[in-house]
């Protein structure tokens, strides 16, 4: 049978120690903010940008929402922007993507401050990820070696294959692999006899945005799959890009959905966010 590596745990166990880290800050006169920016209220963003805030409240991070109407225009937004990265009262800005169709999704992200990027998705913070400096890492690749690793799952050595290639996580996923000495392979759509690529995974990690895309024809006996996919099917029945049901009998660990990798996007979030003061100080 199948480990199921239980995301949610996980993730409670990063949050609980970095609200012992904050609460250490606190007493010596550190505080910590994030500011969180909503443009329009597309629902699922709102969703997620209160699992944000209740997760802030939780480690003991303040954090100061600007929930701005549909038809901002960008320049109101980058001037909003430029005030937070004056702002040393606040740690980290986060801008809740998608954004409005009328806006430049890099020109707004290229705007925040390396230093208070605490999504990882500044070209400066995906070059020092790159070659090994300090830096923010985009959440959810930082959060999916945390279950590997907290799961006591080898990476060294492992073939690691990534299906989809994406700057947010199939690339910087690569790199974080390849740090923990894994041999790593990113297939996507153009690649050529996808199943035998996906069979030769030591671990397989699915992040292409197709529901129940990979069977067990996909996987190797005894791999582990990670699954980043998330979709609402028409019985409004949650799933992910591994059809789970069918490949829990071949793998040997694998991720559920909901309750896998979610959860470790926000706890990593959070874990920036208490990076962030090491990272202004060393400036």
């Amino acid at each position: 049978m199948a480990y199921i590596i239980d995301g949610k745990q996980i993730s409670q166990d990063i949050k609980n120690e970095l609200r012992e880290k904050v609460t250490q800050f606190k007493e010596n006169g550190k505080n910590i903010a994030l500011a969180v920016v909503q443009i329009g209220n597309d629902p699922a963003s709102s969703v997620y940008v209160n699992n944000k805030k209740k997760a802030c409240e939780f480690v003991g991070i303040r954090s100061v929402a600007y929930e701005l109407p549909e038809e901002t225009q960008q320049d109101e937004l980058l001037k909003l922007i430029d005030d937070l990265n004056a702002d040393h009262s606040i740690h980290g800005i986060l801008v809740q993507l998608p954004l409005p169709k009328h806006m430049n999704e890099n020109a707004i992200i290229n705007r925040i401050s390396p230093l208070k990027d605490v999504d990882g998705f500044h070209p400066q913070n995906v070059g020092a990820l790159c070659i090994g400096q300090p830096g923010f890492v985009s959440c959810t690749p930082a959060g999916i070696i945390q279950l590997l690793k907290r799961s006591d799952i080898e990476i060294a050595g492992k073939e690691c294959v990534i299906i989809g290639r994406s700057n947010i996580v199939g690339k910087p996923m690569s790199l974080l692999l390849l740090a923990e000495n894994a041999t790593v392979t990113i297939a996507h759509s153009k690649t050529e006899n996808l199943m035998e690529v996906c069979k030769r995974a030591d671990i397989l990690i699915a992040a292409v945005g197709r529901p129940k895309m990979f069977t067990k024809e996909y996987v190797k006996e005894g791999a582990v799959v990670i699954d980043v996919g998330i979709h609402r099917l028409e019985s409004g029945k949650l799933c992910g890009d591994v059809d789970y049901d069918d490949v829990l009998s071949i793998c040997s660990a694998i991720t559920p959905v909901p309750g896998g990798v979610g959860p470790m996007t926000i706890a990593m979030l959070m874990n920036n966010c208490v990076e962030s003061l090491k990272l202004q100080h060393m400036e």
